[in-house]
Parts: C-alpha cells; sequence; structure tokens
C-alpha cells in the first residue's frame, strides 16, 4: 500500500534547482514527501495543470514597520507585508532591524520582534543595520548575535543619521570578518548629495523630479567602488545592494576580476520605472522616489542585462 498524503499538487510543472518537469508532489507533515506522477491518495488534491510549481521564495531586502522620520508611517506592517509576501510566492522574507544611535543592537532587536511577534503568514528573519558601531557594539555585541544566527548586516554610506565613516565601515567589515558575517552596503555619496541638494534649494528646485538629479549615477558609482576598496582592505566579502546603472555593475564586475566575493543586487523599480516617472503633476511624481532614484531607460536596460549575465545574485 502506498504513502497517503496530506496533500497532493498534480499535473504541473515542477522547478527544482537543476530540472524543470511534469510530476505530482506529495506533501506529509508539511514536507514534500514524494515527487512522481500518478499521486492521488490525499486529503486534498490541488490541480496545477499549466502552472509551474516552484520553492517558496527568498525576499532578501524588505523593509516593514520601520520608522522613517517623524510622522511618517511605513504602509506595510509585518501582517500586511508578509501577506502580500505569501500571496507573491515568497515563503521566508528578511527585514531590516535598525539600530537607533544610543541604542544596543539587542534593544533594537527586541523592538522589531515584539512588531513581529504573532504577525507574520511567512518565515521572518533580520538583517542587523549598523548605525552606531561603538567598540561595545563591534566588540561584544555583534558576535554574540552572530552566534545566536543573526549573521547579516547592513551599512549605508548616504543619510545623515545612518551613515557610516569609512573607518567605521572597515571596522564593521573587519567585525564581519572575524566572525563569519555578511555586510550589505547602500552606496552612495552623503557629501556629494548634500551639496547638490543645498545648490537645487538655492535655485529653487523642489518638485520630486529633482530626487533624480541630487543623487546621480555618479555619487552611486564613487560609493559603489569606495566600498569595494574597502571590503578589498579588509578582505571580506560584502554585498553591494540596489545597483540602478551600468556603471555601478562595471565596478561589481571590475572588483569580481581583481578576485574578490561580490553579491550584486538589483530591484524592480531599475527595471519598471525611470526618472521620468518622477516628473509628474504635483506630488505624483513622489510615489516613485527612492534612493537609489530610478535612471534613464539605458540604466533601464542595463539592469536587465545584469541579471540575464549573472551580474546580479539577488533582485
Amino acid at each position: 500500500m502506498g504513502m497517503r498524503f496530506d496533500t497532493v499538487i498534480r499535473h504541473g510543472t515542477v522547478v527544482t534547482s537543476s530540472d524543470t518537469f511534469v510530476s505530482d508532489v506529495g506533501i506529509k507533515d508539511g514536507r514534500i514527501a514524494a515527487l512522481a506522477l500518478g499521486l492521488d491518495d490525499a486529503d486534498q488534491v490541488i490541480d496545477a495543470t499549466g502552472l509551474f510549481v516552484l520553492p517558496g521564495g527568498i525576499d532578501s531586502h524588505v523593509h516593514l514597520d520601520q520608522p522613517s522620520g517623524d510622522g511618517i508611517v511605513m504602509a506595510d506592517d509585518f501582517d500586511s507585508g508578509t501577506r502580500s509576501a505569501a500571496i507573491g510566492g515568497n515563503s521566508t522574507v528578511l527585514a531590516f532591524c535598525m539600530q537607533e544611535k544610543g541604542q544596543t543592537l539587542r534593544e533594537a532587536l527586541k523592538v522589531y520582534h515584539a512588531k513581529a511577534e504573532g504577525k507574520c503568514h511567512v518565515d521572518v528573519s533580520f538583517h542587523l543595520v549598523i548605525t552606531d558601531p561603538t567598540a561595545e557594539v563591534l566588540g561584544q555585541e555583534l558576535p554574540a548575535l552572530v552566534e545566536d544566527g543573526y549573521t547579516s548586516l547592513k551599512v549605508f554610506m548616504t543619510y545623515e543619521g545612518l551613515r557610516l565613516r569609512d573607518d567605521e565601515i572597515l571596522a564593521t567589515l573587519d567585525t564581519a570578518r572575524r566572525t563569519g558575517a555578511l555586510v550589505m552596503v547602500h552606496c552612495e555619496n552623503e557629501d556629494a548629495i548634500r551639496y547638490l541638494i543645498g545648490r537645487h534649494e538655492e535655485e529653487g528646485r523642489f518638485a520630486p523630479k529633482y530626487h533624480a538629479t541630487t543623487r546621480p549615477i555618479a555619487a552611486e558609482r564613487e560609493a559603489t567602488h569606495r566600498a569595494l576598496s574597502l571590503a578589498e582592505i579588509v578582505d571580506v566579502p560584502i554585498v553591494i545592494v540596489h545597483v540602478s546603472n551600468r556603471e555601478a555593475m562595471e565596478e561589481i564586475c571590475r572588483a569580481r576580476q581583481r578576485g574578490q566575493k561580490i553579491a550584486g543586487e538589483t530591484c524592480p523599480q531599475y527595471l519598471m520605472l525611470t526618472a521620468d516617472d518622477l516628473d509628474l503633476d504635483g506630488l505624483d511624481g513622489a510615489k516613485f522616489v527612492c534612493s537609489p532614484p530610478p535612471r534613464d531607460k539605458a540604466s533601464q536596460d542595463a539592469c536587465w542585462e545584469g541579471l540575464e549575465q549573472g551580474v546580479f545574485d539577488l533582485t
């Protein structure tokens, strides 16, 4: 007598890490127990004819219920965000746990775990955002948390209050090297951006479309090169996140040619939007503001190319 399953997904096109083939999927106690044709002894049978049956996705770059400034509330909390993830086929999300200045990492984690408690529809873990890399944080707290399984960090090269100086980034990277953690870097040159914002303010240019011209490609390219250089000095792999253009992609490719272990990421906004989307009437353009900003059509094409050619490991 064959095994009885809790659920069988029938006639779907199953996609694994190595193959794509038509098969039934037998599920028992929440786990895949069989891949074969002709499975039908189950409490529940789902017809997947003409559909792909995929493993649950992992979205490694998610911001949920995160403070963004006075009076600003994120549209998604852990309930709505993880519900969206499940409907989109993602069974795990990694959200960001933002350390605030003067706050210990454990205090920050306690806050974010409380935000997520009882609200998650998929598996959730956290990247630790390091904004205050004191000797105690890097010497004691971070190694202990890596031991506890919080093995990924994020640092910012832009945004006042979040940005780290180069020496702070080096110290954080060195701690990551010693503990086996992986660092993600947001690459934009804050000093250049501050200067350009000042120029725009003097000239009365405040419309959403000017977000793009205060954060030009060169500011992202330079910071990408600097982040890669800092990682080379410490000899540690890093992840360059949300790359928006060919010039930053080329920096990643050159670093790999030098022998560095680098992961690259782009995001849907750079695949679907351009700076023209910011140039709408009133504040409608503000709906498309992100950092780095969407670029031109050539940059959009480059990001698609980066996915096809393996410059980007993540999206």
